[in-house]
């Protein structure tokens, strides 16, 4: 499979495809960035531009197991957000992050990037949780900055609603230092109270267990982190709202696989199309999930 998968699909000095814990991992290389892209979830669990520190964060006890979702790295939750409405015995988030991708394309781009196209396979399980004639990639453009292209176009002849959210986890220094920035003004969901409805005022800090959906927000977020000396701007479009989550040492201890103190080293900032954001696809239309995150 190995053998197929460079012959097809790899670029000398660029892109390797290789077996790992839970199957198929590509390592990418180039001019701007290095990173490392699980065939499972078609998720990134790795990108470090070059002369930086590694920006996404991935715990140290991360379990790489077939159908298990990876704690870290950038999972892809499709096609709803959260618990699914009607059948709490379907997996949070969806399945995506949890099934086989296939590889379409790979492509070496002029500007020294590296793009790369993944299709979601699926099982005979998520087809019966989503038995709908869609169908769903991700585009990951890897260099200087990363660039994710979630694309679901809808082939069946009725519409369909679709949640979902780049889950990415971003490495930082203290979270008890840092500060989200671009939220101000921004209604949100608070669940950690109960989901009640607030409004967010200045930038966003954290001292204690963080779970939000912030709603009506289209714009860039940078996450300002003194202990490690950076930004990381996040800009999107297709998305109105933002998912911003820290368990805390308490949660984080139960949860397992967070490794020791893990949740003093990790951001998440998740675009989304949450809560009433959901979006509904018309029979042949599409939709474009794009994220992109930058060092500044």
């Amino acid at each position: 499979m190995m053998e197929e998968l460079n012959g097809r699909f790899g670029i000398e000095g660029q892109v390797v495809f290789r077996a790992g814990p839970s199957g198929v991992f590509v390592d990418v290389e180039n001019d701007g960035a290095r990173a490392m892209i699980a065939l499972q979830g078609a998720q990134v669990v790795d990108w470090v531009p070059r002369g930086e520190a590694p920006v996404i964060w991935l715990s140290r006890d991360a379990k790489f197991a077939e159908g298990k979702s990876i704690r870290g790295g950038a999972p892809v939750c499709w096609p709803w957000f959260g618990p699914h409405r009607s059948e709490l015995s379907f997996p949070a988030h969806g399945f995506a992050r949890t099934v086989p991708w296939e590889v379409i394309e790979t492509r070496a781009l002029a500007d020294g990037s590296t793009r790369l196209i993944f299709r979601l396979k699926g099982t005979e399980a998520s087809r019966t949780q989503w038995p709908h004639a869609t169908q769903l990639e991700n585009h990951i453009t890897v260099g200087k900055t990363l660039e994710v292209d979630l694309v679901t176009r809808n082939f069946g002849n009725e519409s369909v609603t679709i949640g979902q959210a780049l889950h990415t986890y971003f490495s930082v220094g203290d979270i008890r230092k840092v500060s989200l920035h671009g939220l101000d003004g921004r209604p949100y969901l608070d669940k950690v109270d109960g989901f009640s409805r607030k409004i967010q005022g200045g930038e966003v800090t954290f001292a204690g267990e963080t779970d939000r959906i912030y709603l009506d927000s289209t714009g860039d977020c940078i996450i300002a982190d003194p202990v490690l000396g950076r930004s990381i701007r996040i800009a999107k479009r297709g998305s109105a709202s933002t998912v911003v989550w820290n368990p805390w040492d308490e949660k984080a201890d139960k949860m397992g696989d967070m490794g020791e103190n893990g949740w003093l080293e990790m951001l998440c900032v998740e675009n989304a199309n949450a809560a009433d954001d959901v979006r509904s696809l018309a029979p042949g239309a599409e939709h474009h999930l794009w994220v992109s995150y930058r060092v500044e």
